[in-house]
């Protein structure tokens, strides 16, 4: 996973983005907290260091991370748009009782069908959606009182 922030800052440089306090607290953000959080929670949190963030900069930073290749953006059904620092081929699972969305291990160039073989895949995303073992556990609880 490219979670150094040092390394993430010499590939912003690298490709010649300037990297702001805001753009950097951003970036810093990210790669702290892999909890896939979405623009509303990043300010929330942000805003009580740099009273000045605007969520326009949040989405134009993350924006510009996209673009850079270090950020990828999950939607997840309906939900809204969670972001996470770029990292080697996984999964998602999102509990649909917590809403916690978790990482798991899966190597994305073994899925393939041959009913694309004619096509160019461009990305790659596997997702599942259920009860996470705290939930379900909770969930088992309940439902023997």
């Amino acid at each position: 996973m490219i979670e150094n922030v040092e390394n993430l800052k010499e590939i912003l440089q690298a490709k010649n983005i300037r990297l702001s306090h805001q753009r950097l607290k951003v970036l810093e953000y990210l790669a702290h907290n892999n909890t896939h959080p979405s623009v509303e929670e990043i300010y929330s949190e942000l805003q009580k260091s740099i009273p000045s963030l605007s969520r326009a900069t949040i989405y134009n930073t993350l924006h510009m991370l996209k673009e850079a290749g270090l950020v990828n953006v999950l939607t997840i059904g309906d939900s809204e748009a969670r972001y996470e620092i770029i990292a080697e081929s996984h999964g998602h699972f999102k509990c649909t009782s917590c809403e916690n969305i978790f990482d798991f291990t899966l190597n994305m160039k073994e899925i393939e069908s041959v009913d694309l073989a004619d096509f160019e895949i461009k990305e790659r995303d596997v997702y599942f959606r259920g009860l996470c073992p705290d939930c379900l556990g909770s969930d088992r609880k309940n439902s023997e009182k």
